[in-house]
Order: C-alpha cells, then structure tokens, then sequence
C-alpha cells in the first residue's frame, strides 16, 4: 500500500497528554487559601469587634457635643434612671394562661440559659422569674409543659428584646427563647 497521506490534510503528530497538576501545587492552592480565609476573618471581627474609644470619636455625637457615644455625659448617667442599666442586665422569665394540674402534677416549667438552667413554680396562673445577664450565655430560655390540658403563653425578655410562644391541650410545650449573636446583641 502507498503511505502517502490524503491532498490537503496535514501530517499527523503525536503529542503527550497533558500533564494534570500535582499534589504540591493542590495542597499549596489549599494553605493558600486558608491563609486568605483566616485574613478575612480577622478584618472582619477587628470591623465588629473594634475598641470602644475609636467607635465614639467616629459617631457624630461624641465629635460634635462632646460627650458619650449615646449621648448622655457620664454624670447625667450618674444622675439618671439606673432602671436602664438594670434592664440591660437581667433576663426575665414569664409563664401564664390556664394549666390545670393532671396525672403527673402541676405545670412542669425549666427556665435559665445554657450555663444556669433552673425550675420553677406556677401559681395562680403565673410564673415570672429574674436572673442577672451572664454575658457569655449562648441562649436563655423558658420552657413550660402542660399536663394534660391547658392554654399557657411563655416569653423571655432581654435588654428590652422579648420573644414569646404559645402551647395549647395535652402535653404540649411552650418554648420561648433568645439566642446571642456575635455582634453582642439577642435575637
């Protein structure tokens, strides 16, 4: 036979295959990329998380008057409602409604956060608990089972925040509860 190749087409040429990227190159990529991740993740808590002296001269009340970042000098705060500070500082528990005692007792009622957890005591168709804020509280909460029967409203109340939950008959439970975010406020 005749090993010419056909008019027009090119002669054929092997090539290797590509070669695929190694292991070193793929685990370098990856530290790579954790040390970006861990620079965001810095920048962003030093953005959230930032001295409390750089954010009062950056407000326009502190530049402007003077005084504190929310606006009061410290000897009207001095002089001023303590109920403020004290509100920001406790969580309060409620339970009420209607929960008739069945088989098993009363009212089964477990209040407190996720380091303090405490249990309480319905009477007269109410249950309210304070406890002082623990800061580093992951969530706080109020749980209420009824007994068989019964129409009960739960809420828990932080710094002015309030969530509340509604059970109703049987052995229903009402879940009332508020979660920290990394901001330091509740949710």
């Amino acid at each position: 036979m005749n090993d010419q190749q056909p008019y027009g087409a090119p002669p054929f040429q092997w090539q290797p295959p590509k070669k695929k990227p190694g292991p070193g190159k793929i685990v370098g990529l990856g530290c790579l990329g954790l040390i970006g991740l861990f620079v965001v993740i810095a920048a962003v808590g030093a953005a959230v998380g930032g001295s409390g002296g750089v954010k009062a001269a950056a407000t326009p009340s502190a530049t402007k008057t003077g005084t504190a970042a929310a606006g009061r000098s410290s000897a009207e705060k001095a002089d001023g409602d303590p109920k403020d500070d004290a509100a920001a500082e406790t969580v309060v528990f409620k339970v009420w409604g209607s929960a008739p005692a069945g088989v098993l007792g009363g009212l089964d009622i477990t209040y407190g956060s996720d380091t303090d957890t405490r249990k309480g005591t319905f009477k007269n168709g109410r249950f309210e608990a304070t406890l002082p804020l623990n800061k580093d509280a992951l969530y706080v909460s109020v749980m209420a089972q009824l007994q068989g029967s019964g129409d009960i409203t739960c809420s828990v109340t932080v710094g002015g925040k309030t969530k509340n939950a509604h059970a109703s008959g049987g052995y229903t439970i009402c879940h009332s509860q508020l979660s920290s975010d990394f901001t330091g406020g509740w949710r």
